[in-house]
């Protein structure tokens, strides 16, 4: 794995028992002979500070790990989640175990699971005009509730239709069990490799989610409708507005999320407690 001396702890400025664990952590890795650097997080941004750094330690709920991962993907840094959200599917370390499971990984015995990363490229005319990578969704939507957008889609160049909706969510496996799954669509085990397609509010009943191969690319064209204010937004960032005409290409890329201690068993664990899973009545 190389060496893990040199770490970026990144608090989440909401919390402030974030802020107070993020200096204990500091404190335990210099304890260790280790150096750890705070950086500050808000909940948005672009900055990239990663780079320099032999893993990330993330103090906050799973958009801070999306944060994270679209800085530390491209450089295969492994990134450290201990959750302070309230789901945590991706964060998946919980607070009181921090130091066990941290010496756990500087011993070489965590699982790190690598989770797959789409891109969304905006193609305006015949130039590209924005290129956003996420953990997560790529989120195509009006900019005002209850307005009804247009779009064409493809996949691999083969036509899909046209659809009329709220909007449209694609979603890695990893991201299955964000928005996508509050809009109806499935559950993806993050061990899959695959994309979902879900329409939200679909003006057909007919419509329904698709699952896909993460080896082709997903179009989508921004049709005339009743509005013109359509916005895209990836891993719930900042959103970018769109016009029609603009085409929307969708594709996984090269580059893979690190994730230490995010198992099958942690995954299923949330899907029970977070979910409320009980199973079918008991008739004992």
């Amino acid at each position: 794995m190389g060496d893990l001396n040199n770490a970026l702890i990144i608090v989440n400025t909401y919390k402030e028992e974030s802020r107070r664990l993020g200096a204990t952590i500091k404190e335990y890795l210099e304890s260790l002979g280790k150096h750890g650097d705070i950086f500050l997080y808000n909940g948005f941004g672009e900055e990239n500070p990663f780079h320099d750094y032999d893993f990330v330690i993330t103090l906050g709920g799973d958009g801070t790990v999306l944060f994270a991962a679209r800085g530390c993907a491209p450089l295969g840094i492994p990134i450290f989640p201990i959750n302070f959200g309230t789901f945590g599917f991706i964060a998946s370390v919980q607070k009181p175990d921090w130091q066990r499971e941290l010496d756990r990984f500087f011993a070489g015995k965590q699982i790190i699971a690598e989770r797959s990363m789409i891109k969304a490229a905006l193609v305006r005319g015949n130039a590209s005009r924005y290129n956003q990578t996420g953990l997560n969704d790529i989120v195509i939507s009006a900019k005002n509730a209850a307005r009804t957008i247009s779009f064409d889609i493809t996949y691999d160049n083969i036509p899909l239709g046209e659809f009329k909706a709220d909007g449209i969510i694609i979603a890695t496996a990893t991201g299955s069990t964000a928005y996508s799954a509050s809009a109806g669509g499935p559950i993806i085990d993050p061990d899959l490799d695959a994309l979902v397609l879900t329409l939200m509010n679909a003006f057909s009943l007919s419509s329904r989610p698709i699952v896909l191969s993460p080896l082709g690319e997903i179009g989508i064209t921004i049709l005339p409708s009743r509005t013109s204010e359509v916005t895209i937004t990836v891993d719930g960032q900042i959103p970018v507005n769109l016009h029609v005409g603009d085409t929307i290409k969708i594709r996984r890329t090269n580059d893979r999320a690190r994730l230490v201690g995010c198992t099958s068993e942690k995954f299923y664990y949330a899907l029970r407690s977070k979910l409320n899973w009980s199973g079918g009545p008991s008739f004992a």
